[in-house]
């Protein structure tokens, strides 16, 4: 069994809320990324990070000009506790329909100990019903929104990889994000500790493969140092041109996924 001992430095988690292109903007902390769209018919949230930073999201929010209880939906890339975290409050304040991959539902239901709390020292506690259980190739669509979930298994069974357009009224972008790209849920110790089976990480490699036929102009991280959400930011306050409008980014960041992958089956080999 894994075991981080890890704890939060919760006082350097926030990040100031900015809008990233058009009608998408990131909401979320340091640690958990949360991105938000405004669809022209209510606000559609990707992730809601820990429940120990839902407090930034919803300050975030309001920073912007958006009221949380206009949230409609809720997806989630996957049922881990920093994706997961703030969606029963958030639930709660707005009504919003929430969405989880098909595989994961009973994490964030909390029948399976999985959410990788555990890992960060502290304890699932937020438990909810998902509303809607998505499949490969499901779409969610809200107002001027609609989201293709590609399921990419791996870092968890139920993982989902989120591709929609985005416009600012004169152009318009396909952004895509990878639902999760860590190794650490898929590693030899964590599947025998939990008694898990392999399948689920080797289909990682050839969810990659499908990634690579997406055409994606806006790439999201799902943690922030996936994209370099900050540094990214920096530039745009500097007056350079949006970083994050960089179609050469997404082929090269599923490559790496691929290679930590199989370092990590290298390093189990020895």
């Amino acid at each position: 069994m894994i075991h981080l001992n890890y704890k939060i430095d919760f006082a350097h988690e926030r990040i100031e809320p900015f809008r990233i292109f058009g009608n998408l903007y990131y909401v979320g902390a340091r640690l958990g990324t949360s991105h938000l769209i405004d669809t022209g018919d209510g606000l559609m949230l990707l992730d809601t990070g820990l429940p120990q930073t839902l407090h930034l999201i919803v300050q975030n929010m309001w920073q912007l000009g958006f009221d949380p209880r206009r949230i409609r939906y809720i997806l989630h890339s996957h049922g881990h506790y920093d994706h997961i975290g703030g969606t029963a409050a958030l639930k709660a304040l707005s009504g919003a329909k929430t969405f989880i991959g098909a595989g994961d539902e009973n994490y964030v239901n909390g029948k399976l100990d999985l959410t990788w709390a555990k890992e960060l020292g502290y304890r699932y506690d937020e438990p909810f019903e998902a509303d809607e259980v998505l499949r490969d190739g499901d779409v969610v669509r809200l107002g001027n929104t609609a989201v293709r979930c590609v399921s990419t298994p791996g870092h968890t069974p139920g993982c989902l990889s989120f591709f929609f357009d985005v416009s600012d009224g004169t152009r318009t972008v396909r952004a895509g994000m990878q639902g999760g790209s860590g190794v650490n849920s898929m590693s030899k110790e964590f599947l025998d500790g939990y008694k898990l089976s392999y399948e689920t990480r080797e289909r990682f490699l050839p969810g990659l493969e499908r990634l690579k036929r997406e055409p994606v102009e806006l790439f999201l991280g799902n943690h922030i140092g996936n994209n370099d959400t900050e540094g990214k930011y920096a530039q745009m306050k500097a007056g350079e041109p949006n970083p994050f409008l960089n179609p050469a980014e997404w082929i090269p960041f599923l490559e790496g996924c691929a290679r930590n992958y199989e370092t990590m089956i290298c390093e189990e080999k020895k």
